[in-house]
């Protein structure tokens, strides 16, 4: 087991550097995330928690379980393994300068007494883990409904939940509806702000203290065009379409066979982590793996046209917020995708909804797509830096805090 009290110090070697200023300093915070910090390429928590983590103790609490599908779907082995890899991992420091912790637990959320259980459990090693690196007092950020039976057995100075999907509408989870409704209106009772990273789920929502929290990008990543393409990419006769993401239950997996059918010249390129649920097989379908975030634009360079063939009519994919299509259009490609509310009045992408008008889009863009088309995707999202919206947080933050010692004072 790591020693956290010297390695949760802020900073390392000695060496004073300059830091950014994300309006939010000298706090303990925790944040339930809905994913494992190891196996996604980085969400919107990962990027601003590794900045807010220069300036704050961070411990992220990666996801309590809502994402194991039932024994018999075709990824419960997969995700299995992958679970059991960071529970063997529980507490780990990493790069970016905060902790991150795998806590074990039962992911049964359905009955009362193994919810009861694991509330005893988990409590156990916050409360362990937060006394070995010297936290108290946090910050808690919920970013998964399986957390609220924790929120009144930590001793906290400020509660925020963030609603990042339409959660009970997660088609591999085995947990009721009833169960994550419950919970999610507990959560928003409680907390001090709801954060909601989707525009549909903003919209929709009654919460009194509801904040939109738009998705960012890490647009110098994206918009710098590599050098040259990676190797396996490069072999692949052009023009590519490619998907960028978890290739999952949400792929419109008729949409894509069709199409490669139809256009047996246009080569469909997807990386990324590979679901068992879908199977397609055609010589211009190219499965390349995932890869890490660091290489990704040696794959983008390659790319001609940038997908999102999401299924449609589907409650789940409806909410989403899909963090690719801001680094589909830091690149400056064109940008083709399913009728997904975030992005429909976006300026620069081309929304299908039927599988002739994707391949309309796709010629399109192949044929008419310009520098002036380019520069306005780039200009879409430019400003909307993960810098930026990390900042925007911790200034929010900060102030709630604020106003709340201003309360306790008086």
């Amino acid at each position: 087991m790591p020693h956290c009290p010297s390695l949760c110090k802020l900073g390392s070697g000695g060496r004073t550097r300059r830091m950014k200023d994300y309006g939010l300093s000298g706090e303990s915070i925790i944040c339930f995330a809905g994913e494992d910090w190891w196996y996604h390429h980085p969400h919107s928590k990962n990027h601003i928690f590794k900045r807010l983590a220069t300036q704050n103790r961070v411990l992220f609490v990666n996801s309590l379980g809502m994402g194991l599908p039932a024994i018999s779907n075709a990824d419960f082995l997969l995700k299995f393994q992958r679970k059991l890899k960071s529970y063997l991992r529980w507490l780990r420091k990493v790069p970016e300068g905060l902790y991150v912790l795998t806590p074990l637990s039962f992911p049964f959320y359905n009955s009362r007494v193994a919810r009861f259980l694991n509330r005893l459990l988990l409590i156990a090693q916050i409360r362990l883990v937060m006394a070995l690196c010297g936290m108290h007092k946090p910050v808690l950020w919920i970013a998964i409904p399986f957390a609220a039976d924790l929120v009144d057995r930590l001793d906290t100075k400020l509660v925020v939940y963030q609603i990042t999907d339409k959660y009970e509408a997660q088609e591999d989870s085995t947990v009721s509806r009833r169960v994550i409704q419950e919970m999610n209106r507990r959560l928003k009772q409680k907390a001090s702000v709801v954060f909601y990273s989707g525009r549909k789920l903003y919209e929709e929502s009654d919460a009194p203290n509801r904040f939109f929290l738009e998705q960012g990008v890490d647009f110098d990543h994206f918009a710098t065009e590599a050098t040259e393409p990676a190797r396996d990419i490069a072999q692949i006769p052009r023009p590519i379409l490619g998907y960028v993401g978890w290739i999952d239950y949400v792929m419109d997996v008729p949409l894509i066979e069709e199409v490669a059918r139809s256009r047996p010249d246009w080569h469909w390129v997807f990386i990324g982590t590979k679901s068992n649920l879908v199977q397609i097989s055609a010589p211009n379908v190219h499965f390349l793996g995932p890869k890490p975030y660091a290489e990704l634009p040696r794959y983008l360079r390659a790319i001609d046209v940038c997908v999102l063939p999401w299924r449609q009519n589907h409650e789940f994919t409806s909410y989403g917020s899909a963090i690719k299509v801001r680094e589909y259009l830091a690149t400056g490609k064109p940008v083709v995708i399913s009728p997904l509310y975030e992005y429909l009045r976006t300026p620069g992408v081309r929304v299908y909804r039927s599988t002739e008008e994707f391949i309309a889009a796709v010629a399109d863009a192949l044929q008419h797509d310009g520098s002036a088309d380019r520069q306005l995707r780039q200009n879409v999202v430019r400003d909307g830096t993960w810098d930026s919206r990390a900042r925007q947080v911790g200034t929010l933050l900060a102030s709630l805090l604020n106003s709340s010692s201003a309360v306790e004072k008086a």
